[in-house]
This record gives C-alpha cells, sequence and structure tokens, in this order.
C-alpha cells in the first residue's frame, strides 16, 4: 500500500480543525472525570488512567466531522463523542484482561489490570460503560432533541451490546487455535471493531434529521471506515514495533489468533483496506455540509503508523 501524502498531512485548515475538536475534546474529558467524593478513589485513577492516556481520539472525530458533513455544530455533539470515546475505553480495558486478550502494554504503558489489579480494571470498565450512558441521558443539547436522543442511546446501545462489539468479543475469543474464512474475519470485525465507529458516523444523523439516503450514505461509511481501520491494524501488528503502535508486536501470531495477514496476507489485507477506504469516500455524496474531514478520517485509517 502507497498511502497519498496527504493522508497523514493534511491541509493546515484540515490540520487546524482536527486539534480544535481534540483540544476540547480532551479538556471535556478531563472535566467529566474530575475528582468526584462520591466515587472511590481508586476506582476513579483507575477510570482515569485509561481515559485520559491519549491515544487518536478515531471515533470523537468521526462524530465530529459527521456533524460537519450535516451542518450540525460541535457544541450539539459532545456528548455522543464522550460516551463513545468512554465505551470505547471500557472495551479497551477488558479486551486487555487475562481472560480475554491477556495484554501487558496499552498506548505504552501498562495495562490497567497490571497498573491497578484484575477487579479494579474491571470496575473501571464498567463504570466507564455507565457513565458514557448517563452523559447521553443528561445532555442539555441533547435533551432538547428528545426522540433523536432515544434513538441516539438506542443505537450507540446496540453498537456495544450482543449485537456488536460484545458479540464480535465473543466470535474473536472463540477463533483462537481456529482456522476461520475471510468472510467469517470479516463479519467479527464489522462487529468487534466497526459497530462502535460506525455509530460514529450515523449519530449525528438523528439530530440533524437526515434523510434516509444520508443516513445510509454515512452508515456504509462508517462500516467501511470500521472495517479498514481493523485491517489496517491487523497490518500493523507483524509490520510495525511496538515502539511504533504502543501494544506489544506479533500479539495475534503469539496468541494463534486469525487476522487478516495470516488469513490473506499482509499484500491482500492492505488492498483490501484500500477498496473499503476508496468505498468510504465513494459514499460521501449529497450532504450539504463539508465531507473534506470525514474523507480525510477514512485514509488516515489506513496510513497510520499507529
Amino acid at each position: 500500500m502507497n498511502p497519498q501524502p496527504n493522508r497523514l498531512n493534511p491541509t493546515p485548515e484540515a490540520r487546524a480543525t482536527v486539534e480544535a475538536w481534540q483540544a476540547e475534546f480532551e479538556q471535556r474529558l478531563e472535566a467529566q472525570l474530575a475528582v468526584d467524593s462520591g466515587t472511590p478513589g481508586e476506582l476513579l485513577e483507575s477510570m482515569r488512567y485509561s481515559a485520559l492516556a491519549g491515544g487518536k481520539r478515531m471515533r470523537p472525530m468521526l462524530v465530529y466531522a459527521a456533524g460537519l458533513a450535516l451542518d450540525v455544530e460541535s457544541s450539539r455533539l459532545h456528548a455522543i463523542a464522550m460516551a463513545i470515546e468512554l465505551i470505547h475505553t471500557y472495551s479497551l480495558i477488558h479486551d486487555d484482561l487475562p481472560a480475554m486478550d491477556d495484554d501487558d502494554l496499552r498506548r505504552g504503558r501498562p495495562t490497567n489490570h497490571r497498573r491497578f489489579g484484575e477487579s479494579t480494571a474491571i470496575l473501571a470498565g464498567d463504570a466507564l460503560q455507565a457513565l458514557a450512558f448517563e452523559v447521553l441521558a443528561a445532555d442539555e443539547a441533547l435533551s432538547r432533541q428528545p426522540a433523536a436522543q432515544v434513538r441516539i442511546l438506542r443505537d450507540i446501545a446496540r453498537a456495544c451490546g450482543a449485537g456488536g462489539m460484545a458479540g464480535g468479543q465473543v466470535l474473536d475469543l472463540a477463533a483462537v487455535d481456529q482456522e476461520i474464512s475471510f468472510d467469517e474475519l470479516e463479519t467479527m470485525h464489522r462487529l468487534k471493531t466497526g459497530a462502535l465507529i460506525r455509530v460514529s458516523a450515523t449519530a449525528p444523523a438523528h439530530l440533524a434529521l437526515a434523510q434516509p439516503e444520508l443516513f445510509a450514505r454515512l452508515d456504509r461509511f462508517g462500516e467501511c471506515v470500521g472495517l479498514a481501520f481493523q485491517i489496517h491494524d491487523d497490518v500493523l501488528d507483524v509490520t510495525a514495533s511496538s515502539q511504533q503502535t504502543g501494544k506489544p508486536a506479533q500479539a495475534d501470531a503469539a496468541r494463534n489468533k486469525p487476522a487478516f495477514p495470516s488469513v490473506i496476507g499482509v499484500e491482500a489485507s492492505q488492498r483490501r483496506a484500500e477498496a473499503l477506504c476508496a468505498e468510504a469516500v465513494d459514499a460521501l455524496q449529497g450532504f450539504s455540509g463539508d465531507t473534506r474531514m470525514l474523507r480525510w478520517l477514512a485514509e488516515y485509517a489506513i496510513a497510520r503508523q499507529s
């Protein structure tokens, strides 16, 4: 795969937009997880340890970029971005547990259960997921559109539940030491990784009262980006160092876990990610707002080095 130069080098305007979104998001996340006298200190520290550890913030950026395409002000999207990232963080904490992937390193630091112990890590994940839905239910901007608020709550719950992320994780665990087909692998990751990325793109459409065609286009965009993102993650697992990714290298092979490079090869995986990126970009037609940030995020998903 030979990414175009602008994939990792957005225009100055695009870079300024992303940096502004990221800065405001980080401030709001810090405030959301500020010291709370009602939360046991170790639990709050564990929650903050993982949630404030940085990362790409890909999902919140997709929320804001979808809002830009739909002419929805970013001020109306903060709760959606926050909730989805809290859920994503909880999923990482639980994915790293001994009963799951049993990882020792995440974002260049010891995983949550290595730092705080397994029981606290489990409870921190539980608390972050609960907090996500509290944020959505309590947000004043969403409450001004109650019908849209309920749909957003429903869609995010589905994305992280049995028919989404949790279901995909079950398939992922069942695939260890097994040979599975390419189609089965894609199905697994459309759920495990893709569902939360997909809802990041579609949730703002409820606030915009978007027509079904535009909702379907965002849904297709998110589906393609989510799967491409995971394929590229699998490629990085075999081509990048742990210093680059902040995670153990060759982790899938060490666990005898099916991944795109082991099923179809590295080059074919890269071609599939490229094709999905092109499909995602093709879906960005007919929007009244600016779709350039969505396009750049789709391209970034398969060009990043971590």
